[in-house]
Formats: C-alpha cells, structure tokens, sequence
C-alpha cells in the first residue's frame, strides 16, 4: 500500500529547520521525501498547515510490562493520543524480562509495582519477550534489562551481599539479555533488591555496558537533599552522594550513562541542580557518555515504600513493631522532612487496594487527621494495608523554572516515565506530557522546535541505538506524527487529555485520525526493536 502525504511542515529529527514537503509511504517504510512528489498513491492526504515528524519515541518507560497483557491497548491509548509510537522500556532495574526459567522469586519481580496480572505469559530473557510481543502490541517497543529483576531472580529481596555464585549467575543473566538485543541495562538503586547492591556489584554490571557499547540507565540512590539511602542526615546533598556513586562506578571507562528522570524530591534539594550539572559536565570532560531525561511535570509516582529505609524495609514485621525501631524511624524521618522541604502532606496517595478507595487522592497528612493517628503512623498503616505495594504521587519534584532550563540542555532526553493504572488516581503524564513540551517551544519557554522534536525522536533513537528509526528518512520505518502548532500553542494543558495530535502512524498504518484510533490494526501495529 502506498500513501501520500502531500505539502506538509516537515521537522526531520536532526534538528535542522523545518521544510514544506510531501512523503511517500510505501507498506511500513517511507519511500521518498521530496519539495513535491506526483506519484501514484492508494490514498492522498493533504497535510497543509499541519506539521509532521517521526512518532515521538518515549524514552524512559515501564510499559514492557503491559505490552504482555491479553488486552494490552487500554494501557498504550493514552499515549498513542500524544503521538507516541515507540517505548524505550525495563527501567529502574525493574523490567520484565531478567530471569530464568522455573525462577523461584518470581513473585519478587516488579519492585511492588509491575506483575503478571492478566498476561500472556512470563518471558524471562530479552528473546522470548520479543518473541512474544513482535506484532502483538499497539506500539513498538525496546526493552531495557533490569538489575533489580535479575538480581531478585538469583537471590530473592534479601537485605544481603550476593554469594560469589549468586552474583555469577545475574551477570550471566544480564549478559545473554544484552547478546539477545536488549537496548541495555537498567539500575534501580532505590528499590528492593538493587538498593542492596553495593559499589562492587555496580560496577560488574556497569563494565557489561560498556563492553557490549549499550546504555546504563539509573535510578539513582536517592535523588533529594536527604534521604533514607544515607545515615547522614546534614552536609552534602543525599542526591550529590548518589551521583557521587555513579562516577565511582563510571569513571575511567566510557560508559554510556543515562541519568534517569532528573528531578530534586522536596524544596529544599533544588539547590543541588547546578552542582549535579557541574558533575555532569566534569564526567563527560573524563570520556564518560552522561545524559538525562526529564518528564513534563513536577511530580512523581512511586511504590508507598520509597521513602523508608533500606534498614526498616529489610526488618521483619515483628523486628518493625519494636519501640526502639519505630523511635528510630520517627526520628529519622521527622528530621528528614525539616531538611528536606517534603512532608506527608505533599504524598497523596494513588491506590491502596481494593476495599481503601476512600484513601485515593487525599494525602497522607489529612488520612492522618481522618483517623486520628500521626503522619508516620498513618503512613505505616497504609504501607501495611497495601501490603507494602501501595501506589503513591509525591511532589515537588521540580518547578516550571527547572523544567526549561532543562528543555534546553543538548543532553537532556523527553520522557513520560508513566503508565496507566486500572485502579485509583492516574499519573497525569499518561496525558499530555509530549504535547507540553512542544508548547513550551512554541511558547518560548522550551528549546526551538527542531530541537525539541529532536530531543523526543532522533536523539533518543541515538542513545538507544534503534536501527532505522527516530528520523524521516528514506528507507526507515514509516513511524510519524501530525501535529497542529496553531492548536498545541493555544492548548490548556493539565486536562486529562492529549492536544494537538492531529494523525499517528506505526510502521505505516494510520492508526489515529480525527480522534479515532484504529484498534483493530493496533492489535499488531507495533513491532519489537531487538539491538
């Protein structure tokens, strides 16, 4: 099937300037691109005062998760409607695949967020899953493979060192997904089992990166002025004594480091930004590859239990209960949330389970007032009552002010870090996080426009080195969105909604138009991208 798309605003992905032009599609490829194409087509559209660019390529997300449902398009809708095709996913060392067969600690997978609810099946390593999932999804997809999951295969969520065989067995893990086309590796060193993971440990899997030339993203340790990572409660930055780790594990190679979400949990750690920067700037100066990656929002959603330490999280529920114990947290996290500029009433609380709707949306400081508890106590019986698993959104993670300045830096990638939820309150970015950052250019808050096109398809395309995609060019893949610039700069954002995508194509079907998508072509639509 051939299609043309005729006198179109055409951003390329390189960051050039745009040009009006026509593209040939032709099955799942784009056969020509030219100022005029007269070449017989099975359709024609006229794109004239639209815009056009590859799909937008999410750069750091979970959805590997739900691309294994039986019915997976309910969780990739949303994002289709902000014009995104393709899914760098497996981050926070948390993914999907990163196991072996008759795995006894399957049921630790997913670090309290992610699980095999509803799905095909389990699939272990990086060839299995795409084995399952090439043609049965909505959207193409990429997939990271996880410290934390495959950690947790060999060794459970044990507040432990790794045996010698142990710790041989999950770098062989990581090994055969990274020879099998997974885009990299992924480190979650704020969730269990990765958060007991020691510098020694971080290096092995680092060093498989740069042997196999492929990205580390990170999760860092603790990404606030304090945290519950680190027993020093006062001097330097909890978030600089995280990155301070990954230099330690980094420096002297030329690891391709991908800082993941770069946000400041609480008030007070914005003042970390320019120093994290410098350090950023020192490490490329060295020959290590730093990048990061930011969402269009300035909150976040975690697992209930991200703010406890590691300490309270590896005690049993009777060590937990004891008084000495629980003085010891209460102190720690009074003291904590002074420093930090970050209460429980900045925690509203996503899902509980079923039973505790009455929670949802209210933050844990008026819970605490509705039943006559303390914050932390509070907070506690909700961390019990969701058996630890609960699903909370914490803010402020960042400000307008840091997002553009950040929207401009040449190394900073776009990204959505969301997924949708069948219970409780949704994380906004599921909506229009892309949108927003194409307003913000044409508003002149955010980078130019060919920039910020850039910076959501061929730079990210780069970084993950996702063959024939992220660029409109001929003979890659026919991923593309239409946009309307008139209808994005005039949008009211924050709607629950998307704005502005006017058409969405996935290798060479039209698979939204008009608002409608096409889900019977979206049941096969996307395709799995082994590197």
């Amino acid at each position: 099937m051939r299609q043309l798309l005729k006198n179109a605003k055409i951003y390329d992905g390189t960051g050039a300037e745009p040009f009006t032009g026509d593209i040939l599609i032709e099955q799942d490829r784009i056969a020509k691109i030219a100022p005029s194409i007269d070449l017989p087509a099975d359709s024609v559209m006229d794109l004239r005062g639209l815009s056009v660019s590859s799909g937008f390529i999410d750069g750091h997300s979970h959805n590997d998760w739900f691309a294994i449902r039986k019915d997976p398009l309910p969780f990739f809708r949303p994002f289709l409607y902000q014009g995104i095709t393709t899914f760098v996913t497996g981050n926070c060392g948390i993914s999907e695949i990163g196991f072996e067969g008759n795995c006894p600690y399957v049921d630790k997978l997913g670090g309290g967020l992610f699980g095999f609810e509803n799905t095909t099946g389990q699939y272990g390593t990086a060839e299995a899953y795409f084995h399952a999932t090439d043609r049965n999804m909505p959207c193409n997809m990429a997939v990271l493979v996880g410290h934390c999951s495959a950690r947790a295969a060999v060794g459970g969520n044990e507040n432990r060192k790794l045996t010698p065989e142990e710790e041989a067995r999950m770098l062989a893990i990581l090994e055969k997904a990274l020879q099998q086309g997974a885009a990299g590796i992924s480190l979650g060193l704020m969730y269990e089992p990765g958060l007991y993971a020691d510098v020694e440990e971080l290096k092995k899997v680092a060093a498989l990166c740069v042997k196999y030339d492929k990205p580390l993203t990170v999760h860092p340790r603790a990404e606030s002025k304090v945290s519950m990572a680190y027993p020093q409660l006062l001097g330097r930055s909890h978030l600089l004594r995280a990155f301070d780790e990954l230099v330690e594990i980094s420096r002297g190679t030329n690891l391709k480091l991908q800082y993941s979400h770069a946000i400041f949990v609480g008030r007070h750690s914005f003042g970390a930004k320019e120093e994290l920067l410098r350090m950023m700037d020192q490490l490329r100066a060295e020959g290590v590859d730093v990048m990061f990656d930011i969402y269009n929002e300035c909150l976040g959603v975690s697992v209930i239990t991200v703010i406890l330490p590691a300490w309270y999280q590896g005690m049993s529920p009777e060590e937990r209960k004891k008084p000495l114990n629980r003085l010891k947290l209460a102190v720690l996290v009074k003291a904590s949330a002074m420093l930090l500029g970050f209460d429980f009433p900045d925690i509203q609380v996503a899902y509980i389970g079923p039973g505790y709707e009455r929670y949802e949306g209210k933050s844990v400081h008026d819970i605490a007032k509705e039943e006559g508890l303390s914050d932390l106590k509070a907070y506690l019986m909700l961390c019990e009552k969701s058996g630890f698993k609960g699903r909370v959104n914490m803010g402020p993670y960042s400000t307008p002010q840091v997002i553009s300045e950040f929207e401009r830096n040449e190394h900073c990638l776009y990204m959505t870090d969301a997924w949708v939820e069948e219970h409780g309150v949704q994380n906004p970015a599921i909506y229009d996080c892309f949108p927003k950052f194409l307003r913000d250019s044409l508003l002149g808050t955010g980078d130019t426009m060919p920039n910020t096109i850039r910076r959501m398809t061929g730079a990210t395309a780069d970084r993950f080195m996702l063959k024939d995609r992220g660029y409109l060019k001929e003979g890659y893949f026919a991923d593309l969105t239409v946009f309307n610039e008139e209808e994005i700069r005039k949008a009211v954002p924050d709607q629950q909604r998307s704005f502005g995508i006017e058409k969405v194509f996935i290798n060479g079907n039209l698979i939204l138009s008009h608002g409608e998508l096409d889900e019977r072509t979206l049941q096969t639509s996307g395709r799995a991208i082994p590197v």
